[in-house]
C-alpha cells in the first residue's frame, strides 16, 4: 500500500516531467551496472523494480544482485561477434544474422549508454502525430536520438544502438507514452540497456586507430573546405570490416559522437539541446530520505529536463549519404536494408509481376536479412528511399519517365546498386535495341562469371539486346552474357557507374520468370528452360552477390518434435497399450541410432537433438499447415500399411525414425514416418537427398515373408515403390496423361528428361521375415530449382486448356501407400508377371540403346527386367547380359550404364 501511494505521489509530482525522473534514475544508477528496461507491464523482467508505470508500460531497474544483461561485442579479424559473458535474462539468438552498421560508436563515450530495441512489423500502420502542440505529446523519432550499431532483421526486429543519458531517457519516455516512432512500419515493443566490456572497447579503440592510420597513409588529407565524413563501416553483415574516414567528435553538450553538421547540412541524429533546470523541491528532499528505493530514484537537485526537438525528421536526411574510403554508399540508418522493386505504373499486372520477381529473388537471398518492398513512382519521387536501399530492381517494360530516371541516376551516383530485368532503363554509352526475331524465344546464353568461368544455359529472351550508343564506350564489369548466335548479342551487362561505387547489372533475358510462366507456350521450350533452371539460379545468385547481397545457403531449420498419429481411430487404444509395455520407466524406446521419448505434451524447454527426439502422443494438440491428418486418412485405403504415423515438421532423416520400433510393433499397425523437411536426407550410396518444402518425404515399414514371391525377389521392392508413386497420380481420372515415369532402378522421372523423385530401400532379414524400410522422396509443389509434379499438372493445363487441380503432399503420400499395398498383394499372388506390364507402361527405357562402362563401351539394347528385378540388356551378338543396380548406375543424360563409384 505504501509503495502504491508513493507511485501515486510520484505521478502527481512528476507526471509532467517523466523524462527528469528517468534521467535521474539512469544517471544515478548506471555506474552500478544496473539494467534499465522499458517494456509492457505484462512482460517486465522478474526481480526488476518498477520505477514508473503508465498506460500498461513500465520503466524497470534491475539491481546488481540480479543477473545483469551483459553482452560482449567483440570484433575478431574481419568478423563481428556478439558473445555472452554472463548468464542473462535477455536473449539475443541467431548471432550470425546480426549486421554491423558502424565501427566508431562501439568506442563509447563515458556518459553514453548502449541498448537494444525490439520492434515488430505492422504493415500499413502509421503513427499519427498528436494534434496537441504541448511538449509531452510530440512524436519522437528513434533515429534522431541515437546512433545504430547493429541490427538483426526478423520478428522481433532488433537494433543495438548508443545514446547519451539524455537521449536514452527521451526514447524511453516517448516509448512509455506511445510517442516513439521507428520506421518502415516498425512498432517498438521493448528497450533494454546492455553493457559493453571496457577491455573490449579498448581493444576496439586500438584496432580502429591502427586502421585509421593505415587509411590516412593511403588517402590525402581532406581540404579545409571539405568536411570529414563520419567514421563508418560498409554494411556487410558479418563479413570484412572497413574502418573509414575521420574519428567522430563529441559535441559540447555531450551528445551523440558525430561531427557537427555544417551549414546547409542535416546530420543524422543531430539534436539541438536547450536544457531546462528544475528548482529544488522541499517535498522531494524529504521524500529522498525515505527508505523506498523507487522514491529515492525520483529526486535530485537541478535535474535537466529534456526538450523535444520538433524540427529534425527522417525525411530531412535523404541526402545524408555516408561513404566508405572507396566512395561507396553505406547504410547507417539503423533500419533493415531494403531491396526495392520498381514495377512501373500501378496496375493489377504490375502487382502480379512484383510477386513474380519478388518470389525469385526471395529464393536467392535470406529474406530474414532483407526486406523486399515495391517502390511506386510517387514514393520514388517523394520519399527518401535511397537512404536504406541496398538494391533497386527495375523490372518494368514501360519507358522510365525523365524525372524518375534522374532519381535513379542520382541513386547510382551516390553508390547505389541497380538490377534491370527486361527494362528499357540503361546508362549513357549503351542503348536498348529491339530484335523482334528473339522476342519470347528460348535462346542459348553464355554467361561469364566474376572468376572468368562460364555458364551455358537456355533462357527466354525479351526481344531486346544491348548495343553501344551515344556517349562513348563504358568500362564494363566482369559479368557479361551473350547469345550463342552469329551476332553474339549482349543480353547481360555489368556497368560500374561513378566514383562512389555505383553499379548496374542490366539484363534482357527473363531470369525472373519460371519455366512454367504463361509466356512459355511450347512444350519443348518448357523442357529446355526446366533443364536450365538450376543454372538460372546460379546466374541470378552470381549477379546478386556482385551487387552486394548475401546469397549464402540458408541454415538448416531447427528440429521439431515428432507426433504420434493414428490413421484410423480404432487403432489408437491397441497402439497405446502396446506402447505402455515397451517404453522404459522414463517413457523412452532406444535403438542403435536414436532414442524416442514419448510425452503427452511438449514444452520448449525439452531438448531436441538428432539422437534424442521427443514424441507427442496428444493427437488433439496436433496442428500443421503442411500436413492434414484428415486428408491423409481419406486417401489411405489400406489393410496394414501406413496406419501409424510418426510426423515431424523438421527431422534429420525419416529413415532412422522407425529403427527402434520396426521389429516389435505388430504388423497390422503399419508404421510410416513423414516429414515436411529433412536436414540429413539420405540417397543411394553416400549421396545426400535434399528435401525442401513441397517435397513428399516418408519412410514406410513393410514386412515381407521370406518364403513368398516377393521375399524371393527383394530387388523388386524399389521398383514397386517408384511404380506406386507414378500410378498414384496417373490412375486418377483425367491425370492419366501426366508424363510421370519410372527409371531403373529406383527413380521417378518427368518423361525421360528430369528426375523428380527417388526410392531408397534398407532390408533386414530376421528369422523368416524381411523387415524393409522404404524411403521415398518426390517433388510435389517445389518447382525450384528442378521440377515437381505440380509443374507437370500446370503445363498439362496450359497445353490442353484443362483445369486439373494441383496435388498436396499428404494426399499423394497416402495414395502412394495405398497403391503400393495393392502392387505387393498382386506380386505375391502372380509374381513378376503380375506387375511388369504396368511397370513397362510407365518406364522410360523401352527400346533404348545405351553403352556399358563408358563412352567407348559396347553398345547394347535394353530388353527389360529379369525374374529377380535386375536390368537385362542385349549385346550386338544377341547375348543377354544382366546389370545389377548395386554395382551400376544409369546416366540418363549420356545413355550410359556405368560402374557405380563406391
Amino acid at each position: 500500500m505504501l509503495i502504491t501511494l508513493c507511485y501515486l505521489y510520484l505521478w502527481a509530482r512528476w507526471g509532467r516531467r517523466p523524462a527528469a525522473l528517468v534521467r535521474a534514475t539512469v544517471q544515478r544508477l548506471r555506474a552500478s551496472r544496473c539494467s534499465f528496461t522499458f517494456c509492457g507491464a505484462a512482460v517486465q523482467p522478474r526481480g526488476a523494480r518498477v520505477c514508473l508505470s503508465r498506460g500498461g508500460r513500465v520503466f524497470c531497474v534491475g539491481e546488481s544482485e540480479f543477473p545483469i544483461w551483459t553482452h560482449l561485442l567483440k570484433i575478431e579479424p574481419f568478423r563481428l561477434r556478439i558473445l555472452d559473458i554472463q548468464k542473462y535474462r535477455y536473449s539475443i539468438d541467431d548471432l550470425n544474422k546480426w549486421a554491423l552498421f558502424l565501427v566508431s560508436p562501439f568506442i563509447l563515450e563515458a556518459e553514453h549508454i548502449a541498448f537494444v530495441t525490439e520492434s515488430i512489423w505492422v504493415q500499413g500502420e502509421t503513427l499519427q502525430r498528436p494534434s496537441s502542440s504541448s511538449e509531452s505529446s510530440q512524436i519522437v523519432k528513434w533515429a534522431d536520438c541515437c546512433l545504430p550499431l547493429a541490427c538483426r532483421p526478423g520478428d522481433p526486429y532488433q537494433l543495438i544502438a548508443e545514446a547519451s543519458v539524455d537521449n536514452f531517457s527521451k526514447l524511453g519516455v516517448a516509448f512509455m507514452e506511445d510517442r516513439l516512432q521507428m520506421a518502415d512500419g516498425l512498432v517498438p515493443q521493448k528497450i533494454v540497456s546492455v553493457h559493453l566490456q571496457d577491455s573490449t572497447l579498448k581493444a576496439l579503440k586500438d584496432q580502429a586507430s591502427n586502421k585509421q592510420a593505415q587509411i590516412l597513409q593511403q588517402n590525402p588529407e581532406p581540404s579545409v573546405e571539405s568536411k570529414p565524413e563520419p567514421d563508418v563501416m560498409e554494411h556487410v553483415g558479418g563479413d570484412d570490416l572497413k574502418v573509414l574516414g575521420a574519428q567522430p567528435t563529441e559535441g559540447e553538450d555531450g551528445t551523440s559522437g558525430r561531427e557537427p553538421a555544417g551549414e546547409g547540412d542535416v546530420g543524422v541524429g543531430s539534436i539541438e539541446h536547450c536544457h531546462l533546470h528544475l528548482s529544488s523541491c522541499h517535498e522531494c528532499l524529504e521524500l529522498e530520505n525515505s527508505t523506498i528505493e523507487s522514491v529515492k530514484f525520483a529526486s535530485a537537485e537541478k535535474i535537466p529536463d529534456l526538450p523535444y526537438d520538433h524540427n529534425g525528421t527522417l525525411e530531412d536526411v535523404a541526402d545524408d549519404i555516408c561513404l566508405d574510403r572507396e566512395g561507396r554508399k553505406v547504410n547507417i540508418t539503423g533500419r533493415a536494408p531494403n531491396i526495392l522493386f520498381y514495377m512501373g505504373s500501378a496496375s493489377q499486372e504490375s502487382l502480379g509481376r512484383f510477386q513474380e520477381v519478388r518470389s525469385v529473388l526471395a529464393d536467392c537471398v535470406d529474406t530474414e536479412s532483407y526486406t523486399l518492398y515495391p517502390l511506386s513512382r510517387e514514393s520514388a519521387l517523394r520519399d527518401p528511399w535511397s537512404d536504406n536501399c541496398l538494391l533497386l530492381v527495375i523490372a518494368t517494360r514501360e519507358a522510365i519517365p525523365e524525372d524518375l530516371s534522374q532519381k535513379f541516376m542520382a541513386y547510382l551516383s551516390q553508390g547505389g546498386k541497380v538490377l534491370g530485368l527486361c527494362s528499357p532503363f540503361t546508362l549513357s554509352g549503351f542503348q536498348v535495341t529491339s530484335k523482334s526475331v528473339l522476342r519470347e524465344t528460348v535462346q542459348n546464353l553464355v554467361f561469364s562469371k566474376a572468376d572468368q568461368t562460364h555458364v551455358k544455359l537456355s533462357v527466354l529472351s525479351s526481344g531486346y539486346v544491348y548495343e553501344e550508343g551515344p556517349g562513348g564506350q563504358l568500362s564494363l564489369g566482369k559479368l557479361q552474357g551473350h547469345l550463342e548466335n552469329e551476332d553474339k548479342d549482349r543480353l547481360i551487362v555489368q556497368v560500374p557507374f561513378g566514383p562512389r561505387g555505383g553499379e548496374a547489372v542490366l539484363c534482357q533475358a527473363h531470369l525472373e520468370l519460371p519455366p512454367s510462366s504463361s509466356v512459355v507456350q511450347a512444350q519443348e521450350d518448357f523442357n529446355l528452360l526446366k533443364s536450365s533452371n538450376t543454372r538460372r539460379y546460379e546466374v541470378l545468385r552470381e549477379i546478386l552477390t556482385m551487387l552486394g547481397l548475401n546469397c549464402d545457403l540458408k541454415r538448416a531449420p531447427a528440429l521439431t518434435p515428432l507426433y504420434l498419429l493414428p490413421a484410423a481411430e480404432e487403432i489408437w487404444d491397441p497402439l497405446m497399450q502396446w506402447l505402455g509395455k515397451h517404453v522404459d520407466p522414463e517413457g523412452v524406446i532406444k535403438s542403435s541410432k536414436l532414442s524416442l521419448k514419448f510425452l503427452s505434451s511438449y514444452t520448449s524447454n525439452i531438448e531436441i537433438t538428432p539422437s534424442a527426439l521427443p514424441v507427442v502422443t496428444d493427437v488433439e494438440s496436433f496442428l500443421s499447415e503442411n500436413f492434414n491428418l484428415e486428408i491423409y486418412r481419406q486417401n489411405l485405403q489400406t489393410k496394414r500399411l501406413g496406419k501409424v504415423i510418426l510426423f515431424a515438421e523438421v527431422t534429420p532423416t525419416t529413415m532412422n525414425l522407425l529403427d527402434g520400433l520396426m521389429f516389435e510393433i505388430p504388423q497390422e499397425m503399419g508404421l510410416i514416418a513423414i516429414a515436411v523437411r529433412q536436414t540429413q536426407g539420405k540417397g543411394r550410396g553416400s549421396n545426400a537427398w535434399l528435401s525442401p518444402m513441397g517435397c513428399a518425404v516418408s519412410t514406410l515399414l513393410v514386412s515381407i515373408p521370406l518364403r513368398s514371391q516377393l521375399g524371393q525377389r527383394i530387388p523388386f521392392v524399389q521398383h514397386l515403390m517408384s511404380l506406386a508413386v507414378v500410378e498414384a497420380v496417373r490412375s486418377i481420372p483425367e491425370y492419366q496423361d501426366i508424363n510421370l515415369r519410372v527409371k531403373w532402378p529406383n527413380d521417378i522421372y518427368y518423361s525421360d528428361f528430369m528426375k523428380l523423385g527417388g526410392v531408397l530401400v534398407n532390408s533386414t532379414l530376421l528369422g523368416e521375415t524381411f523387415y524393409i524400410l522404404i524411403g521415398c522422396g518426390f517433388n510435389v509443389s517445389n518447382s525450384n530449382p528442378t521440377i515437381c509434379i505440380n509443374d507437370l499438372v500446370t503445363e498439362y493445363n496450359k497445353q490442353h486448356r484443362a483445369e486439373l487441380k494441383p496435388f498436396r503432399t499428404d494426399d499423394l503420400i497416402a495414395r502412394t501407400v495405398t497403391v503400393l499395398e495393392k502392387l505387393i498383394d498382386t506380386f505375391q499372388d502372380k509374381g513378376p508377371n503380375g506387375i511388369l506390364p504396368l511397370y513397362y507402361k510407365y518406364w522410360v527405357h523401352s527400346g533404348q540403346r545405351v553403352r556399358l562402362g563408358g563412352l567407348e563401351g559396347p553398345e547394347v539394347w535394353i530388353v527389360g527386367l529379369d525374374d529377380s528385378g535386375f536390368l537385362q540388356v542385349q549385346q550386338e551378338d544377341g547375348e543377354i547380359v544382366t546389370v545389377h543396380p548395386d554395382g551400376n548406375s544409369f546416366d540418363m543424360l549420356r545413355n550410359l550404364i556405368i560402374p557405380k563409384q563406391q
